[in-house]
């Protein structure tokens, strides 16, 4: 399979609404820990875990995708 620029679009797409739904998710989350939200500290570890990961992924995805993208262009 040969990347091309609708490719590397969709990566960085991805990546966008990855970290705009995590960080969004992340602010809610502290927004409830900082109301006093009684939580097993399970809860709060899971969660936090789950963006730290998501927003990992986000950066791969991003930067796969930004390589797609000047692959393209030079090429």
């Amino acid at each position: 399979m040969r990347f091309e620029r609708k490719h590397g679009w969709l990566l960085v797409g991805v990546a966008i609404w990855n970290v705009v739904i995590w960080s969004t998710f992340a602010k809610n989350l502290a927004a409830a820990h900082s109301s006093g939200q009684e939580r097993a500290t399970g809860y709060w570890v899971a969660h936090t875990m789950l963006i730290v990961v998501d927003l990992v992924i986000a950066g791969v995805l991003g930067a796969l995708g930004l390589k797609a993208l000047r692959r393209t262009t030079s090429a």
